[in-house]
């Protein structure tokens, strides 16, 4: 399909941005991109060291998000990415306009449960607290939806899928 958008599945550590983005751009026929990937060492290494991203660590790597969106313009593909603050999704935006934001949301106790049962990722549940501070959600103005993270994966893509047919 010609001119499909860019979906970028947002949220906090451990809402299931790389399990829904697989599941989605699967669903979808499009590339995926995993976030995490775009991440320069320094940063893994701060975060990993349970030290919480500032702004300026960010703009690298939102930068890098934003190229590879760029290059995907038209022909589409999903990525995923927290994208905490509206700031973030603008520079997003800025760099392949119709960008389009699944903000992964969901019972905090849920969200570190799961970060907590997690294997070999580099961000400690201690850093939720500082993520959840950060996230601005969703505006009114920006194209996107909220998806409900209490249901299964299967469950989870699902809604998404019926919220882009409703966005796009």
């Amino acid at each position: 399909m010609p001119d499909l958008p860019i979906v970028v599945v947002m949220g906090v550590s451990g809402t299931g941005k790389t399990t829904i983005g697989r599941r989605l751009a699967a669903e979808l026929r499009v590339p995926f991109a995993e976030g995490d990937d775009f991440h320069p060492p320094a940063n893994v290494a701060k975060m990993s060291a349970g030290t919480p991203l500032d702004d300026a660590d960010r703009l690298p790597w939102l930068d890098a998000l934003g190229a590879w969106a760029r290059a995907r313009a038209g022909f589409g593909g999903v990525i995923s990415a927290s994208a905490l603050k509206r700031a973030y999704r603008d520079r997003l935006r800025a760099a392949a306009p119709r960008c389009v934001f699944l903000h992964l949301d969901g019972d905090r106790g849920l969200i570190q449960r799961r970060m907590a049962e997690r294997k070999g990722h580099f961000m400690p549940p201690a850093l939720l607290d500082s993520q959840c501070a950060a996230l601005e959600p969703l505006e009114p103005d920006e194209k996107g939806a909220p998806i409900d993270i209490a249901g299964s994966p299967k469950e989870t893509t699902a809604l998404a899928l019926e919220a882009l047919q409703r966005i796009t």
